[in-house]
């Protein structure tokens, strides 16, 4: 039997997009707890979206951060009958879901996704190329502000429109409680927004946090200096910074190096 078996992971993603991750830690023998503690809703107002839509044309570049600005783009698209068909901006996507989603379900090809799939890897990648250019980012509402001030500092002029937003669900407190009851060996996190989200439900439960005993995996190096500002030091960073990545740190924690086939 192997090392993780029967081990108990926190899984603190969406529940919409948590299935992925729960069932690559299930078919190597690992329990999954979903504790959603992110929640994917409308922004405060679609105006700016709305407006850049509207102007595709004039853009050079358009850039997306997740998943869920892809979606939200898609509809707001749809809802105001921009076509998104021979767009004359190049795209750009930070991550390989992200990429897949643009292809997938706007049928637009990917100029630029960065071999690191973090925003500064993408600004290193686009900065000399965005010089002179104008750039929209669709992200979600309070996000880090690395891409469009990199970007502009190399000269690029950046529309920035709020896409999404991510919302603690009401459940979250009340789910982080039974969890721990039940006992976990680790938890999951991939974004930064995870840990913001899952310190929010653990002051909303009385619950200490950093979680005592409870070894913390992050998707990437961002994900990690969010977790170092909570207290809470990584004990393995997912490498590549995707969820496969994420599943092999977790098997490094619980004590199996062994490859996932």
């Amino acid at each position: 039997m192997s090392a993780q078996a029967g081990r108990r992971v926190l899984v603190t993603r969406a529940a919409s997009q948590s299935g992925k991750l729960s069932e690559a830690l299930r078919g190597i023998g690992i329990v999954p707890v979903d504790v959603p503690v992110l929640e994917i809703q409308p922004p405060e107002s679609y105006d700016a979206l709305d407006a850049a839509l509207r102007q595709l044309p004039s853009y050079d570049w358009l850039l997306f951060t997740s998943m869920n600005s892809v979606v939200s783009f898609q509809v707001r698209a749809m809802d105001l009958g921009v076509s998104l068909t021979n767009l004359k901006p190049q795209i750009a996507a930070v991550g390989k879901a992200t990429a897949q989603a643009l292809e997938t379900l706007l049928h637009l090809k990917v100029a630029l996704t960065p071999g690191e799939y973090v925003a500064e890897s993408l600004v290193a990648e686009l900065k000399d190329e965005a010089a002179g250019k104008r750039v929209l980012l669709a992200r979600a509402a309070i996000a880090r502000d690395v891409i469009p001030d990199a970007l502009r500092s190399a000269g690029a002029t950046v529309d920035v429109v709020d896409a999404y937003r991510n919302v603690m669900p009401g459940k979250a407190p009340e789910q982080l409680r039974a969890a721990i009851a039940s006992g976990l060996d680790a938890a999951t996190f991939t974004s930064s927004s995870s840990v913001t989200h899952l310190a929010e439900a653990a002051r909303a439960a009385r619950i200490a946090f950093p979680l005592d005993g409870v070894a913390a995996v992050s998707i990437g190096p961002i994900t990690s200096e969010t977790l170092r500002e909570h207290d809470w030091e990584p004990a393995a960073e997912a490498d590549p910074h995707d969820i496969a990545g994420l599943v092999q740190a977790v098997r490094r924690v619980l004590g199996d190096g062994a490859q996932i086939s």
